[in-house]
């Protein structure tokens, strides 16, 4: 079926997103998958060709367009070319809404330009080891000391953890607040007390660097809290439905990618002296992913447009989520073994895509937790 919620101006920025990758990311990709970390002149190349801060105002230097339409693209040609490493989208369509929604004037000339040039690269840190989607398990505190707040406590699965010169850090500035005793403390790279743990080794997504992130007797200025005081809450949960479409997105375009180099690999491929493609069951299969795709895609894009008119609901944004990363999921693997052995090997996209996608149904809100917003709204 036809796509028809693309213009022509959002054709032609996928074209210069094709680009940048071919030039300026794909040549050094299997680099940095080694390295365990993509380089920063990555970063600074992206914000040269005006891919960070898509929806950040003109006068600091970004894009001045919130249609998220422009982000969908993003996420969609970084998906079919297998890097995600280059967390682009983490930076833009995570982190970016909580600098220009919340930040003071004097904190967005302080942070935006670097933002959008790619000098200035961000990470969000929630989750702790002791807590993941459960915000009232968090136990990093920030102590009000008067001039500054003395931050202490761990986090862990950050990602750009390593790279990251600002991370916007969830703590408890209310001891007895439970999730509304929460705050938004942005520590910036070389503060004092703040330290980075080891890269993570995962299974996947190797070139994208998540680290644990350690804060001890940490002095952040008082000029860096973001939003309102003990405000955390509402602000996490204003701009979930953004990040959980952004992963959305990437989720059906990774199932109709797969579906695509996997249907081109049963035709090629030989058994018993005729293609794949001959037996009924591969048909089968192919025809049953096809259907999948075509009708999550109808969705997801109806999303996009209502994401993009500013009408889109967190219990419509947590079906995307839930429904594009469990296709992409069953995908991955009924394509992989389509491949046969080949499809176990690391060199094969079939294979890269399984572990790399595999993290889907679990960040932003694991698909429990999506289950239970949609089923609370519901049954409430």
């Amino acid at each position: 079926m036809q796509r028809q919620i693309f213009t022509e101006e959002h054709e032609a920025f996928r074209e210069t997103v094709r680009t940048f990758l071919t030039k300026e990311v794909l040549p050094h990709y299997e680099q940095w998958e080694k390295d365990g970390i993509v380089s920063r002149e990555a970063w600074l190349a992206a914000g040269r060709q005006g891919l960070l801060g898509l929806a950040v105002p003109e006068e600091y230097g970004g894009g001045g367009n919130i249609d998220f339409r422009y982000s969908a693209v993003l996420a969609e040609e970084f998906t079919r070319a297998g890097t995600p490493g280059l967390a682009l989208g983490l930076h833009n369509d995570i982190i970016g809404p909580y600098l220009t929604g919340l930040a003071t004037d004097e904190q967005k000339r302080r942070w935006l330009p670097g933002f959008c040039s790619g000098e200035t690269i961000t990470a969000i840190a929630m989750t702790e080891p002791g807590a993941g989607s459960d915000l009232q398990g968090i136990r990093t505190t920030a102590e009000d000391k008067g001039d500054h707040w003395l931050l202490n406590g761990s986090k862990t699965f950050i990602s750009n953890g390593i790279l990251a010169d600002l991370v916007v850090v969830v703590a408890r500035t209310t001891p007895e607040g439970g999730a509304k005793g929460l705050s938004l403390i942005v520590v910036e790279r070389g503060a004092e007390g703040f330290e980075r743990g080891r890269n993570l080794d995962k299974i996947g997504q190797k070139s994208q660097d998540t680290a644990e992130l350690f804060f001890n007797d940490v002095r952040v200025p008082k000029e860096n809290l973001l939003g309102e005081r003990d405000g955390a809450f509402i602000h996490l949960m204003t701009n979930l439905a953004q990040e959980r479409m952004g992963i959305a997105v990437a989720g059906i375009a990774a199932a109709e990618h797969l579906l695509e180099i996997t249907t081109k690999y049963v035709k090629e491929r030989e058994a018993f002296g005729r293609p794949l493609s001959k037996l009924q069951h591969i048909r089968f299969e192919i025809a049953e992913m096809a259907t999948e795709c075509a009708v999550t895609r109808t969705f997801i894009d109806r999303c996009i447009v209502d994401h993009s008119d500013g009408t889109l609901d967190a219990v419509h944004a947590s079906m995307a989520k839930w429904w594009a990363t469990e296709l992409q999921k069953r995908a991955a693997d009924r394509c992989l073994q389509l491949h046969g052995g080949y499809g176990y090997m690391a060199e094969f996209p079939v294979a890269r895509a399984f572990t790399d996608g595999r993290i889907q149904t679990i960040y932003g809100g694991t698909t429990e937790i999506m289950k239970e917003i949609i089923g609370r709204s519901l049954l409430a």
